[in-house]
């Protein structure tokens, strides 16, 4: 069975990157029936907090990336590192190097001086006689000679000389493991088998695979994905706009524009653009995935996000969109009709912030006239289209959109006045602005008696500028 797993750092805000990384490994696994494991790498103490622990996960949630195992938890496993790396000792594949870090620093200086690389020299890797006291670290002993050679499922074949890899650190003085050791023994522990991250990684890999080798245990298979980058193609960053998934849910964007967006950052599958999240299943593979990096183009996440805001249905859309609405002071907001009201919104909205933006005077006791709209358009000369609008829409059956728009059709005729003024003024009247969806879907998905209200109240203030 295919077991992957996504295992962040939490420092932090779920990236862009990372959250890519999170998706590639749970559709991988869920594409093959295999399992996906939640694993926290929180051993930098200084930087690992709760709250970015809590944010990681929330944004996991919301994109719909659910876990089959975990969140399993590095801080706890410290013990187990202890014994791998004391059986790395044993079987003479790991020694005890008791070089100050004063000492290592000159070296390094001298390599450089010399031209050589500054790696370390190998001095306590044979040592016969070790000090009983003195602090050390243990080192794992890399062959002098030789290839490690592994087959990339996305960038194929890649080849390092040994000689070329120094006997690098696997336990610190104080006990506490290093990367390299706690990532393979995890993967060990939890029998990952397919390992997909980002190609900043790659470098790690020959040196994670030789502890493979030396604890006897089967190489999984490893997929590393291109960089995002950013416009001008350097790495993204938060010169290119938000970088973090919470920030985008909080512009009001969708989960699954958020999914689609990120799976195009680096897979295709042949000119499609839009993927439900069960197309995404269906049909990605590893051997989809490009080998140069993606690049974030926000103009096009927002192109989608505004794709999948029109083609939502409006009753999936309201427990999203109620947090804008409260944010914008809005409370007890009914659902149901809230969903009657949001479509005429969906059309012209590229987020659900701009969706609860635009839905204001739907909410408001008592809206304010846009200035220039209500010099222009609620004059003494509209007042008794007013009237008998306001007439018209006390009958029980009059909101019908044919209706309704035959009515101002009829009034245009008999008032001799563009059905454009009059349909100018009834938007001031009922919205306060002069740019709105379409007035007939106003009135429709307005509360009757909001409507006579706001019509009574634009008559007022008509009659009040004579006095």
């Amino acid at each position: 069975m295919v077991r992957t797993r996504f295992a962040p750092s939490p420092s932090g805000y779920l990236h862009i990157g990372g959250a890519r990384t999170a998706l590639f490994n749970w559709l991988f696994a869920r594409h093959e029936g295999g399992k996906f494991i939640l694993r926290i790498e929180d051993t930098d103490v200084a930087r690992s907090t709760q709250a970015s622990v809590d944010a990681i996960l929330d944004s996991l949630r919301w994109l719909g990336l659910d876990w089959d195992e975990g969140p399993y938890y590095q801080s706890q496993r410290k013990e187990i590192y202890v014994d791998y790396a004391n059986r790395l000792l044993s079987s003479d594949h790991a020694y005890r190097c008791f070089c100050t870090p004063e000492e290592l620093g000159e070296r390094r200086q001298q390599a450089q001086k010399e031209g050589k690389q500054p790696k370390y020299d190998g001095r306590c890797r044979n040592l016969k006689v070790q000090p009983s006291h003195k602090p050390f670290v243990i080192r794992f002993k890399t062959p002098l000679y030789g290839t490690t050679t592994f087959n990339d499922l996305v960038k194929g074949q890649i080849q390092y000389n040994n000689s070329e890899l120094d006997d690098f650190i696997i336990m610190r003085s104080d006990s506490t493991v290093t990367y390299n050791l706690a990532v393979v023994v995890d993967d060990i522990t939890m029998s990952i088998n397919h390992i997909i991250r980002s190609d900043d990684h790659i470098n790690n890999t020959p040196r994670q695979m030789l502890i493979y080798q030396a604890l006897g245990e089967n190489l999984p298979s490893f997929a590393h994905v291109p960089l995002i980058m950013g416009h001008d193609k350097s790495r993204m960053s938060k010169r290119h706009g938000a970088t973090s998934i919470s920030a985008y849910r909080e512009m009001g964007y969708l989960p699954q524009a958020m999914v689609n967006y990120l799976v195009r950052l680096g897979w295709s599958f042949g000119d499609q653009e839009i993927f439900s999240c069960e197309d995404l299943i269906r049909k990605f593979t590893l051997k989809n995935v490009g080998k140069s990096a993606g690049i974030f183009n926000p103009e096009k996440l927002l192109w989608l996000n505004s794709h999948y805001i029109k083609t939502t249905p409006s009753n999936l859309l309201v427990d999203s969109l109620i947090p804008f609405l409260k944010e914008n002071g809005h409370q007890n907001i009914d659902r149901d009709y809230l969903s009657h009201i949001i479509p005429p919104f969906q059309e012209r909205s590229k987020t659900l912030k701009d969706m609860a933006d635009g839905l204001y005077f739907y909410f408001q006791d008592k809206i304010s006239y846009d200035p220039k709209g209500a010099k222009k358009f609620l004059t003494p000369r509209i007042l008794p289209i007013l009237d008998q609008i306001t007439e018209q829409f006390k009958k029980p059956d009059a909101y019908n959109r044919q209706k309704i728009e035959a009515f101002f059709r009829e009034l245009s005729s008999s008032e001799s006045i563009s059905l454009a003024k009059i349909a100018q003024a009834v938007r001031v009247s009922l919205t306060g602005a002069t740019v709105s969806p379409g007035i007939f879907e106003i009135i429709e998905t307005m509360d009757n008696d909001l409507v006579i209200q706001r019509l009574d109240e634009a008559r007022c203030y008509i009659k009040n500028l004579s006095v």
